[in-house]
């Protein structure tokens, strides 16, 4: 198994509360495998040479996971792409995850598949075993 940078952490992210949801919903979410700089902002620098290692896993109460790449793209944008045998298909956007620090009890917003965004808060956020 090789072995990942010493930046890379596990970012879990949950479902923040909506309209319908007060509490928010902790089955609906996001497991990150990705690096982060210092200040924990996603490491586009680090990403490129170890893209093949940054994964996602979104899991929603009802659904099968989902499997994916964390993909960098045009304007700094970040995407999670799930069809893994195509550049283009399938794809969801973090919004504003070139600016996001990823912080537990911060908060990021997803473009997901239904057309829709919503936010996110950061739960968990810790170094590879």
């Amino acid at each position: 198994m090789s072995s990942f940078p010493p930046n890379f952490r596990h970012i879990h992210l949950e479902l923040a509360r909506e309209t319908g949801l007060p509490d928010g919903d902790g089955s609906h979410g996001y497991d990150i495998l990705a690096p982060l700089t210092e200040d924990s902002r996603l490491d586009a620098e680090t990403w490129k040479p170890h893209q093949d290692k940054c994964r996602v896993r979104r899991f929603r109460r009802g659904e099968e996971d989902a499997i994916g790449k964390l993909v960098h793209g045009p304007g700094g944008r970040w995407f999670i792409q799930y069809d893994l045998k195509t550049q283009n298909a399938d794809t969801e956007r973090g919004l504003h995850f070139e600016t996001e620090h990823f912080v537990p009890g911060e908060y990021v917003s997803m473009l997901e598949d239904d057309g829709q965004e919503h936010t996110f808060r950061v739960t968990q956020v810790r170094m590879l075993d």
